[in-house]
């Protein structure tokens, strides 16, 4: 057996913080953080992340941006319009486009299609975002009662959501918006039909993040912290908005975002019917209604359409990455 090495008597003990000497202060990450730096990786969602603030900056200023362009969305141009060849195209090549119109105008009118689709756009996210709230509130919290309740109350919200689910709600917007007066309930105009039209997506499609709530609380309600709450004495309000929701907010956030373009698809489809918002106000899905007596002129048909190709397209890769990110099982 060998002795241990002495020290001398003018060694100094190792000071165990000089190893994290420079290191800096080392903190933990939170899952917020961690699903944003998740995120950032994700090139894809991010460009649709930007083309989202964009799209909802542009909605937000379009009175101010229309203002600096200087042509409102429902002002008529005759002199851009071939009135005397009786023709009523816009004048010029590629549907008048020029840099007073970098889109063209509108035949017959003259309008600027480009001060339309920007202006189109504050109907079209405005009905999707408070669509896609409605409906969000209402599937969470039926959501999440049937799934911690059980029983007698997750078969009636269950039976609840396969009859919305079997709705014909096409055929029922159509209906409903076409007999609603122009002035009810206090409102009229398009305040009313937003109003309408909020209500008829929203309401109707709340089922499908009701069923996704259902089945993570149902999940959920089994897990060791709800069985802890329950230890202690908690109520089950506690336990319902305290100890599960917080854990739902991630699904519930992908599907929002994934639900916001089906609502913006909606809407256009209900305004190509003529059910929705009428005209003059410029909505996308109005414009390619109205293309569609043009045919011949592409260009009357393609901004509009090509406006909610890149929503849609930006929120589904928004939607994503996002879900990516939220999901720590995914690498």
């Amino acid at each position: 057996m060998t002795t241990p090495l002495e020290v001398e008597p003018g060694a100094q003990a190792a000071d165990p913080e000089a190893v994290l000497k420079g290191m800096g202060k080392i903190e933990g990450r939170s899952l917020g953080q961690i699903a944003w730096m998740r995120l950032k990786r994700d090139k894809v969602a991010i460009a649709g992340f930007v083309v989202i603030v964009l799209l909802i900056l542009m909605a937000v200023f379009a009175n101010l941006i229309i203002k600096l362009i200087g042509h409102p969305p429902n002002e008529f141009n005759q002199d851009l319009i071939d009135t005397a060849g009786g023709t009523l195209a816009p004048l010029g090549k590629f549907g008048g486009m020029s840099w007073d119109h970098p889109f063209g105008v509108e035949p017959v009118n003259g309008r600027d299609i480009m001060s339309r689709v920007i202006y189109g756009s504050r109907i079209s996210l405005l009905i999707a975002f408070f669509a896609t709230l409605l409906s969000v509130a209402i599937g969470t919290t039926m959501g999440i009662v049937a799934g911690f309740f059980g029983g007698w109350v997750d078969a009636l919200i269950s039976r609840l959501m396969d009859v919305f689910l079997a709705f014909p709600l096409l055929v029922f917007a159509i209906a409903l918006a076409g007999v609603v007066p122009d002035d009810a309930f206090g409102l009229q105009g398009d305040s009313l039909r937003i109003v309408l039209l909020i209500f008829i997506i929203g309401f109707f499609n709340w089922p499908y993040i009701g069923r996704i709530v259902r089945g993570q609380t149902i999940s959920l309600r089994e897990r060791e912290f709800v069985d802890a709450a329950r230890s202690l004495g908690a109520r089950r309000p506690y336990i319902l908005f305290t100890e599960l929701l917080p854990n739902l907010i991630a699904p519930i956030l992908v599907y929002a975002t994934l639900l916001i373009p089906t609502n913006i698809l909606f809407e256009a489809a209900l305004s190509f019917l003529g059910v929705g918002v009428r005209a003059p106000t410029a909505t996308w899905g109005g414009m390619l209604s109205d293309a569609v007596t043009f045919y011949t002129m592409p260009h009357f048909m393609l901004w509009p359409g090509l406006a909610i190709f890149i929503t849609v397209l930006a929120f589904n890769l928004f939607g994503d990455g996002l879900r990516d990110a939220l999901d720590p099982r995914s690498r």
